[in-house]
């Protein structure tokens, strides 16, 4: 009788100045796999002490932030080193739920997975997207956590770009994965719960706003890296790109519902300046 296939799976989490819940989610996944890199961007202090005991995990403490782009590169470089051919990629405040892992094992093992760059379940958020009734599909983009990547791929479409640093990340490697000729295998009977923050929506004459609540720094981020991705893939797909680096309906809703308003609207301003300037990487000023 032949020996049952076992597949091997590396992880990726990044810590910055996380709460309680934030290190307990780490129990959620780590039993379902073979190795957990930490990598802990937060500074001045690191939080050893803190994580689960166990031989698996693999601390690596940056005493800075180095950003979610190069904290994951850091993740798939060490599981590829170590033999490893699909790395979770995981945010701190993600969790999956029992039986979630091996049924995705179970996929990648029984499907051809020579095209697709990323597997990941439906991600329960507050967000009001509706999930699709067929069991598989290839969306245009998903969220970086709670997805099993392909690192043979991620190796052959050069990685995450180190210098978005965090917003745009996710979008960003998923148009590199498609421009490829890669997949994303999306599996909506299976699902993790993400908590996104504190998001709400608004109805005002029947136009509905998302409000996001992200800090000003992000929305630097936002506004700087979604107008580099339209430069980027602008040929492959011009009238997502457009939409993404128009920020005007997500800047109408912090200037109506959300707080620090003029904070958001500056920083916005400034991403938009930074990105005609060239600028890339971590924000380059005193905060």
């Amino acid at each position: 009788m032949p020996k049952k296939e076992k597949l091997k799976i590396a992880g990726a989490v990044t810590l910055y100045n996380p709460k309680d819940e934030d290190i307990k989610n780490i129990d959620s996944y780590l039993n379902d796999i073979d190795k957990l890199y930490i990598i802990d961007n937060t500074e001045g202090k690191d939080n050893k002490n803190r994580i689960p005991k166990s031989s698996k995990i693999e601390y690596i403490f940056k005493n800075e932030n180095v950003g979610v782009a190069t904290a994951m590169n850091i993740g798939a470089k060490k599981a590829l080193a170590e033999g490893y051919k699909w790395l979770l990629t995981m945010d701190q405040d993600t969790t999956f739920k029992p039986g979630v892992m091996d049924k995705i094992k179970k996929i990648i093992l029984t499907k051809d997975m020579t095209k697709v760059g990323i597997v990941t379940p439906w991600h329960n958020t507050r967000l009001i997207d509706k999930k699709p009734e067929t069991e598989f599909d290839d969306p245009h983009d998903v969220m970086t956590s709670g997805n099993l990547v392909n690192l043979d791929i991620w190796k052959k479409i050069g990685g995450y770009k180190d210098w978005f640093f965090i917003d745009g990340i996710d979008i960003e490697y998923c148009m590199n994965l498609h421009k490829n000729g890669y997949k994303i295998l999306r599996i909506n009977s299976i699902e993790i719960d993400h908590n996104l923050g504190d998001i709400f929506y608004k109805k005002i004459r029947g136009r509905l706003f998302l409000c996001t609540n992200h800090s000003a720094i992000r929305r630097y981020y936002i506004m700087r890296n979604y107008h580099y991705i339209r430069d980027m893939y602008i040929k492959d797909d011009p009238g997502y790109c457009h939409a993404l680096a128009n920020q005007r309906h997500n800047m109408i809703g912090v200037i109506l519902f959300e707080k620090n308003k003029i904070k958001k609207i500056k920083m916005y301003l400034r991403g938009l300046k930074d990105y005609k300037k060239g600028i890339k990487g971590k924000y380059p000023y005193k905060k």
